[in-house]
């Protein structure tokens, strides 16, 4: 009787853990991954990156650095004959809006006509291709640079207000902030509702918490039951701290400084077949006018 006992006792204990594919489910991933990322952003990629590559953390991201197999002829191939794809996404992206006169003349306190591009480059003012120069402090070339930036205007609309994302590296992304900033004299907040997105963010992991402190159960008590799935949620960036602000106005110009690191992702395709690939995978969307 005494075995018989101990036997039901340890089958119900064993019924209480879960099975693997039950405790990997997408309620359970999102919110683990929300989590592990408070300190190491994570790309878009970072799940394909994490079963090939030896992760480091650098600049507030996790980051791939070396594959774990022998691929390097493999990535030698892909860019001498078909096409390889890297994932640039911890770039930082500032943009900025206003009037195209007023961003061109603060813009060209920061560079100059000897170093080669400048941001008044006709090609590139156009929006048809991509500069690059280095940027430096205001009026103080050739002295204090600041670092090298990738930049592209958006096409005209044919209104006198422009708009131009300036690509950064996010070691010296806080310098050249702030540095925008002064020189288009931006200290005023345009928007301030990054409070509300991490005060929710902290609710709902703490009801998640109270939830599985409760029993095995880890769905989450809702009016959805289990349909509800929680959204990914990236409140800033390895970069920047999630309590601040992400966008200034100038009260004098009107001109908008906005931080969009990991809003828009960027990737690079090496290799002669890279124009096939993309014409492949992006399909044009037929414009309807009214």
């Amino acid at each position: 009787k005494k075995q018989a006992e101990k036997a039901v006792h340890q089958k119900k204990e064993q019924s209480k853990t879960k099975c693997r594919k039950a405790r990997r489910r997408h309620i359970n991933l999102v919110t683990e991954f929300n989590h592990r990322q408070r300190k190491n952003i994570w790309l878009e990629t970072h799940i394909w990156h994490a079963k090939r590559f030896h992760m480091i953390k650098k600049w507030g991201y996790c980051l791939g650095n070396s594959p774990t197999e022998k691929s390097y002829r493999a990535c030698y191939r892909a860019m001498t004959k078909h096409c390889l794809l890297q994932d640039l996404s911890y770039y930082c992206c500032l943009e900025l809006k206003g009037k195209e006169n007023e961003l061109l003349k603060q813009l060209a306190r920061l560079c100059s006509i000897d170093t080669g591009l400048t941001f008044q480059e006709a090609c590139c003012l156009s929006g048809r291709f991509e500069g690059s120069l280095n940027l430096y402090r205001a009026d103080r070339y050739p002295e204090d640079m600041l670092g090298p930036v990738t930049f592209i205007w958006k096409p005209r609309d044919g209104s006198e207000n422009r708009q131009l994302w300036i690509w950064v590296h996010p070691a010296v992304k806080q310098d050249i902030l702030r540095e925008l900033k002064a020189v288009f004299q931006c200290s005023e907040p345009e928007e301030i509702c990054i409070a509300e997105a991490v005060t929710s963010s902290i609710q709902e992991e703490k009801q998640v918490e109270v939830v599985t402190s409760r029993g095995n159960k880890r769905k989450k008590e809702n009016k959805e039951g289990e349909k509800a799935v929680p959204v990914k949620k990236i409140i800033g960036d390895g970069t920047r701290d999630p309590c601040q602000s992400y966008s200034w106005i100038a009260q004098t110009t009107g001109i908008v400084i906005s931080d969009r690191s990991m809003e828009i992702l960027r990737y690079r395709l090496i290799g002669p077949l890279s124009h096939s690939v993309l014409t492949e995978t992006l399909k044009a969307a037929s414009v309807q006018t009214v």
